[in-house]
């Protein structure tokens, strides 16, 4: 179980690096780009520790599919970017992909 909290620290990190990153405007303002760099280490950190037992296809799968849903949620809310009908459905086959694959897959580590 610990392995999956690494893992959501990960992608916590990520997209709070992510969501920044659209702030330091190209790396040009200081304190969001200083957010940047320390949310992917901590990211890349985590996820080094989840790939200690979690197979790296299934941690990468379930990082990218959260990290995807969630920075297209936060653009959506804070940054008001616009996500029509198409864009909610990939999203849910995203996050359903997710699912599958840590509830039926036997390479999944529970």
């Amino acid at each position: 179980m610990k392995n999956w909290l690494f893992l959501s620290v990960a992608i916590v990190s990520e997209v709070i690096a992510t969501s920044a990153l659209r702030q330091s405007e190209g790396f040009t303002k200081l304190a969001p780009s200083i957010l940047v760099l320390a949310g992917y280490g901590l990211a890349f950190y985590f996820l080094s520790l989840t790939l200690r037992t979690i197979p790296v296809g299934v941690a990468y799968a379930v990082w990218a599919g959260a990290g995807i849903a969630l920075i297209s949620l936060i653009g959506w809310i804070l940054f008001d970017q616009k996500l029509d009908l198409p864009a909610f459905i990939g999203i849910g086959l995203i996050v359903s992909g997710v699912v599958v694959l840590n509830v039926f897959s036997k390479t999944s580590v529970h």
